[in-house]
């Protein structure tokens, strides 16, 4: 009787210390991708992309990558505190014509990041030929986003 409760109380300690909350930073996007949607040819390049700490403890992002050198994201140097806001800069070559979608990583010290210890986002749109450009741009994707 004694071994049981003992393995029971075991188990019970176990399953509580598992469904403990973790504590650290949690990154999160306010959107799910950067959409600079229908663009004229070497129009403004740079987009706001927000990232948001969920956590509990200090964000610090280490280092983020485009897929490509066309896409260049300059990221806060200073800690994202718990529950804050801040602004990822992507910098897109639109000198570019046709579709794209490429991809930003985030270097983070993050306890949600995935297997290759980053995050991650797309950045899409499509620049426009010159003959193209006379139709209206998109004015829900103008050069500063998610203010």
């Amino acid at each position: 009787m004694k071994k049981l409760l003992s393995t029971a109380l075991v188990v019970l300690l176990a399953a509580a210390a598992y469904a403990q909350k973790k504590n650290g930073p949690i990154i999160t996007f306010e959107k799910s991708e950067l959409d600079y949607g229908k663009i004229a040819q070497n129009s403004e390049r740079v987009r706001e992309f927000v990232i948001v700490n969920t956590g509990n403890e200090p964000l610090i992002i280490q280092n983020a990558t485009g897929s490509c050198g066309c896409t260049v994201p300059e990221w806060p140097k200073e800690p994202i505190m718990p529950k804050k806001k801040a602004v990822l800069r992507v910098n897109y070559d639109t000198s570019r014509i046709g579709p794209f979608s490429k991809t930003v990583k985030i270097y983070s010290n993050a306890i949600n990041n995935g297997p290759d210890g980053t995050v991650s986002f797309t950045v899409k749109g499509e620049v426009l030929t010159p003959s193209a450009q006379a139709a209206p741009i998109n004015q829900e994707t103008s050069p500063v986003m998610n203010r």
